[in-house]
């Protein structure tokens, strides 16, 4: 099998962490590279000291997202920490431009992905890659569930499913 390439969104919500651990007990396999993309908003004030700090910030934040993935042997994981917009064309680029087979997200109020399909009539032409956004389910903490959305017109070729799941731990 040829390794995939598994970007994972890095936030500092418990959502992006759930997204990271069923990424890795349910989809990473042997040779696969785990990259943790963390993008931090561009300061309106271009103060090179802030965006400094949000960087050093961004980055330990992957650190801990790092650590995470070190409980899985032989995982091969990247950091990339990068400026960006708040609407996800920054993350798109980077899914791109990194050549990912998956786009891990963790869904939550605050979602690029919800800004993303807000924004722009076709993501699908903007995230070249399966989209799975992992969704932490309040009611029933024993039970996951794969829906997988229909596609927004035929010329998409976005592959996106949510998946619903319990308190992991």
């Amino acid at each position: 099998m040829d390794a995939r390439k598994i970007v994972v969104v890095v936030e500092d919500v418990d959502a992006a962490r759930s997204a990271l651990q069923w990424a890795l007990n349910n989809l990473l396999r042997y040779g696969d590279l785990v990259t943790l993309l963390h993008v931090f908003p561009s300061s309106a004030s271009k103060n090179k000291r802030k965006a400094r700090l949000l960087r050093l910030k961004g980055f330990q934040l992957a650190l801990s997202f790092k650590d995470i993935c070190n409980t899985f042997p032989n995982t091969k994981v990247e950091i990339v920490v990068t400026e960006g917009d708040e609407e996800g064309r920054k993350i798109s680029a980077m899914v791109r431009e990194i050549g990912a087979s998956v786009l891990v997200v963790g869904l939550h109020e605050q979602s690029f992905l919800y800004k993303l399909a807000m924004a722009h009539d076709n993501i699908g032409n903007r995230l070249n890659c399966r989209v799975l956004g992992v969704k932490q389910a309040p009611s029933s903490p024993s039970r996951t569930k794969t829906s997988v959305a229909p596609p927004l017109d035929s010329s998409t070729n976005m592959d996106f499913s949510q998946i619903e799941i319990g308190r992991l731990g």
